[in-house]
């Protein structure tokens, strides 16, 4: 089902990047409740809602698409739902997820159209390089964050933290403990470096389980039980704009994270990426069903890379990721334990950025209409803290560089229509 030997990989190498990939994408479990809740969403209500949104993308990018890519609540995604949508707008929680439904239904539309995978086609290959070394480079800032390696500066934005707390001592054992796993060719050795690393930190008392392990979940009830009643929400309270945002946000924060995991894993076959629509209605079905138990859109995650480079090639890796979220609903208490250590997972994280930046590589930087756009999305990825802002420039200023050298018709019709849209965006719309 999953062609296991025709991708050059097993069941044991599956399993393993799989348990890689869940545990570099768990935090998502604690994070977005934490987030929502700001809104007036439950807590309980939001950690089983992101659950049930990761399981039922991920298991439909894992069966039907055959990718190793975890479908999540996206980060930023959620922050948006709560600060510009429910806090700017003055509205409530339910009302606000009448919006998250509608953009839904329309990804789905599209999805089962040929318009994203045109799109997929359309990105030039060196936009692409750049989206891939971006992600990279940003995940990487984020590990680093995390553990206070990097920290916030009044000048100069960041600085070098404290090298002296526990959490950065402990992101710099675990870190040297993965790198060299991996330069002697251990199978598995993100996972292996996480488990070590998550012994280190029980045994030195920076892991515990004061809360438990297991909890019963609970059903959530139902944000949206009448679909006629989110477009009348929509229309009632003119969240036009709202419904674009997310379209806009999450078409390319997935379409981009799909492409650099795919590139990563030697999936894409030239410029195509096969099983394009199964893997894209993912995220679409995903974001419908999540905003009917109570979750912001949902977008392919980056930190399937790590699985990735555990070895994944399959949607047998997908799988494995959704069965473990399963699991993830009863051990409430042992999740937000772990996922509260952010030095057990940083070092996956900033060793798969170093592994993205290969892309770099591939840049023709001879050209500046070529590299610039694809250097702007490398710089702002990280610097802006959004994916989506970094596609965006890229996207309106590789255009414009063609049109000024005479070269716009080798530009496709699609990258002219999204440069308008992106521009419109950053220009008028809400950030």
């Amino acid at each position: 089902m999953f062609k296991l030997e025709e991708n050059g990989t097993n069941v044991n190498r599956e399993i393993i990047a799989g348990i890689t990939t869940f545990l570099t994408m768990v935090y998502i479990v604690v994070v977005n409740p934490i987030i929502l809740h700001s809104a007036g969403v439950p807590f309980e209500q939001v950690f089983i809602a992101t659950i049930i949104a990761t399981i039922i993308g991920t298991l439909w990018m894992g069966l039907f698409a055959n990718y190793p890519i975890g479908i999540a609540p996206g980060m930023g995604l959620n922050a948006y739902f709560t600060f510009s949508v429910v806090g700017g707008h003055h509205i409530d929680y339910t009302t606000a997820f009448s919006a998250v439904f509608v953009a839904g239904i329309i990804f789905v539309i599209l999805s089962l159209t040929s318009f994203r995978q045109k799109l997929i086609e359309a990105i030039p290959d060196n936009l692409k390089y750049g989206i891939t070394a971006g992600i990279g480079l940003f995940i990487a800032f984020i590990g680093l964050r995390q553990t206070g390696i990097i920290a916030d500066h009044k000048e100069n934005l960041v600085a070098l933290g404290d090298l002296h707390s526990p959490t950065a001592i402990l992101a710099f054992v675990g870190l040297a403990i993965t790198l060299i796993l991996m330069v002697m060719n251990v199978n598995g050795a993100l996972f292996i470096g996480m488990i070590l690393t998550g012994l280190i930190a029980y045994f030195t008392g920076q892991l515990s389980f004061t809360e438990g392990v297991v909890s019963a979940p609970s059903i959530p009830d139902l944000i949206i039980d009448n679909p006629i009643t989110a477009f009348s929400d929509v229309i009632q309270h003119g969240l036009y704009a709202v419904v674009f945002s997310f379209l806009l946000v999450t078409i390319f924060d997935t379409t981009g994270t799909m492409i650099a995991v795919a590139e990563q894993a030697g999936l894409m076959k030239g410029k195509k990426m096969p099983r394009v629509r199964q893997a894209l209605l993912a995220d679409s079905v995903a974001t419908t069903f999540g905003s009917v138990f109570g979750t912001s859109p949902t977008s392919a995650y980056i930190e399937s890379s790590a699985g990735v480079a555990a070895g994944g090639r399959t949607g047998l890796t997908a799988v494995t990721v959704a069965i473990l979220f399963g699991f993830a609903a009863f051990f409430g208490p042992l999740v937000q334990a772990v996922s509260g250590i952010p030095a057990i997972t940083a070092p996956a994280i900033i060793i798969v950025g170093c592994l993205m930046m290969e892309s770099v590589a591939k840049i023709n930087w001879k050209d500046l209409d070529e590299a610039f756009p694809a250097f702007l999305v490398v710089l702002t990825m990280p610097l802006t803290s959004s994916i989506s802002t970094g596609i965006a420039l890229g996207f309106i200023s590789y255009p414009l560089l063609k049109v000024f050298k005479g070269q716009w018709r080798q530009v496709h019709p699609l990258v002219y229509v999204f440069a308008v849209l992106f521009f419109y965006q950053l220009a008028f719309l809400p950030h």
